[in-house]
């Protein structure tokens, strides 16, 4: 994308280490206040292209669930507990065979999305893969350079051809997501092999791979910390990120207005 908000953001966090006077700090502090308190207003008129917040209250009271509960004492140390403990070998192989069920329903994606060869690289490294692979717990695909391409959802194909996102759902535990993909999830379970999965087994599919997920994010978790609304920020880079994907990758031309705004904020936090 050609701007984004979190890099926007990594800019402010790095800006807001700049050595201060001792006689600014005070002033530059309620400065910063009040800006945050300008932006979180001005944000929340869905500067982002395709956000659709309608119950953003409910929204609201679910995020804290999540981030202030759920996830600091449920999602996190049990996350960081898998990797730290599980053998990498036994962690890779369970990564690699859950990957391999997703990539018919890439490839389906990826012709619906006109993408002939992407198609194909999903299609060989399916079945390279489960054949050779040990139904798929090896990566032969990527051994023999055939590089898995980006992931292909039904919802990223609808947004491919101008459907909205539709409204905007923060559930427990699980976390953000759209009528658009929450539809598009549905289609693609009814893609073989996802369609053989009971529900135990597609509940385990998605907590195995939501904790790979949430452990690779603990880097970035300062990002969200010093946000000036947590919440906002989530929302805004997650549309930012089914935007992305719906344009097969592509970058997205438009600038969100809120871009402009949070330049100003780099330069009252700098000065």
């Amino acid at each position: 994308m050609k701007r984004t908000t979190l890099l926007s953001l990594l800019l402010i966090l790095g800006l807001s280490g700049c050595a201060e006077t001792p006689n600014d700090e005070a002033l530059n502090q309620e400065t910063a206040t009040e800006t945050n308190a300008e932006y979180v207003e001005q944000v929340t008129q869905y500067n982002v292209k395709g956000t659709y917040d309608p119950f953003e209250g409910f929204n609201r009271a679910m995020w804290e669930l999540n981030y202030d509960y759920l996830d600091p004492y449920v999602a996190r140390p049990v996350s960081l507990a898998y990797v730290d403990y599980v053998p990498s070998p036994v962690r890779t192989g369970i990564r690699n065979f859950l990957s391999n069920l997703d990539e018919p329903a890439n490839m389906i994606n990826s012709i619906i999305m006109l993408d002939g060869e992407e198609a194909v690289t999903h299609f060989n490294r399916f079945w390279i893969n489960s054949v050779f692979g040990l139904a798929g717990l090896i990566d032969i695909a990527t051994a023999a350079d055939i590089t898995k391409p980006s992931e292909r959802a039904f919802g990223d194909s609808l947004g491919y051809y101008g459907v909205e996102n539709g409204p905007y759902f923060m559930v427990p535990v699980y976390g953000p997501v759209t009528l658009r993909e929450g539809a598009g999830d549905f289609v693609d379970g009814l893609y073989f092999p996802l369609n053989l999965l009971t529900f135990w087994q597609s509940l385990g599919k998605w907590a195995f791979e939501g904790m790979e997920d949430r452990a690779a994010l603990v880097s970035q978790e300062g990002l969200l910390k010093d946000s000036p609304d947590p919440y906002i920020f989530t929302r805004d880079a997650y549309i930012q990120n089914k935007n992305f994907r719906a344009t097969g990758g592509e970058s997205v031309a438009e600038e969100p207005e809120s871009e402009e705004y949070l330049d100003d904020f780099l330069d009252e936090v700098d000065e």
